[in-house]
């Protein structure tokens, strides 16, 4: 987002001596400052997922057994994954990698969602004001990661490189799964029962369905259109949904490893659409970084 208080020709003025390839897409230190937050709110989270693990049964225990084995998968997926992951691209970003700030953006998303979840869908118990501090920490941290981008010049990173793929990817997940979500919340509707997926985690709605329908999903579709159209936005967002697709598929696929090794019935019929899912997230978010940092590029830490 272009600073009020530096007119754009002052600011190319200011950055002329720099090579433009190492150039961060953020103002000033309002970059730093939403990197290091999330690195305080990264720490949380991995305290929280680590106890939660060692303690299964006093965070866990008065779960159905479908919501305890996908949360003891995100827990282990938050550990070995997401915030290491994080860690890794902060400190790329401070380097001056865009690729690695872009995707920062939507590791921090599908932690904001998560920890959503958390929040307010599983009992309440000892780990509840640590969720809450990592849900706000998550969403101020993108919220203030997004503000201080320059989009236009995330764009030019770009260059001519087609966008056509990430778009039309974008538009087909979006599009199939509120398909799939509304497959199961219409017939419920009609019949004036509880969706049935709802009913499996004893909720009274589905968390998905509500954070997709209202949030992820609209967000996903019009990120498509918008990168069809070469519009600023539709570059600066891609890449962090594309990452936030790749990391929601992770705890479907270690779900039914957990049931099973805790002898619960385990349902290993996602694994193949779901790895689909994961390994074209990843195929086309690759192809659509590809020439964002070029390999020349010499770091510069954002101050």
């Amino acid at each position: 987002m272009t600073s009020k208080a530096a007119p754009a020709a002052p600011r190319r003025a200011l950055n002329a001596g720099r090579p433009a390839s190492v150039h961060l897409p953020a103002a000033g230190t309002g970059a730093a400052a939403w990197l290091w937050l999330s690195v305080a709110t990264v720490a949380l989270a991995a305290v929280g997922s680590a106890v939660a693990l060692v303690a299964t049964g006093r965070i866990y225990g008065r779960e159905t057994i479908l919501m305890l084995d996908e949360a003891v998968a995100q827990d282990l997926v938050n550990l070995s994954v997401v915030c290491p992951l994080i860690l890794v691209l902060v400190v790329a970003a401070r380097r001056g990698s865009v690729a690695a700030y872009l995707c920062w953006l939507g590791a921090l998303s599908f932690t904001a969602y998560n920890y959503a979840i958390y929040c307010f869908s599983l009992q309440f118990g000892p780990l509840f004001l640590l969720w809450v501090a990592v849900l706000g920490g998550s969403l101020y941290a993108l919220i203030g990661g997004l503000a201080v981008v320059d989009r236009a010049a995330v764009q030019a990173r770009y260059g001519a490189a087609s966008a056509r793929l990430a778009g039309a990817f974008l538009l087909l997940v979006a599009t199939l799964f509120i398909l799939l979500w509304l497959a199961d919340i219409v017939p419920a509707l009609l019949a004036g029962r509880k969706a049935s997926s709802a009913v499996d985690i004893n909720l009274p709605t589905n968390p998905v369905h509500v954070l997709d329908l209202a949030f992820f999903l609209p967000v996903v579709f019009a990120a498509g259109v918008l990168l069809l159209r070469r519009n600023a936005w539709g570059y600066t967002l891609a890449p962090g949904l594309l990452v936030f697709l790749a990391f929601t598929s992770l705890p479907v696929l270690v779900t039914p490893i957990v049931a099973d090794v805790r002898g619960d019935p385990a349902s290993w019929a996602v694994l193949v659409p779901i790895t689909l899912i994961l390994l074209s997230s990843l195929t086309v978010l690759m192809r659509l970084l590809r020439q964002v940092d070029p390999a020349h590029a010499r770091p510069r830490s954002a101050h």
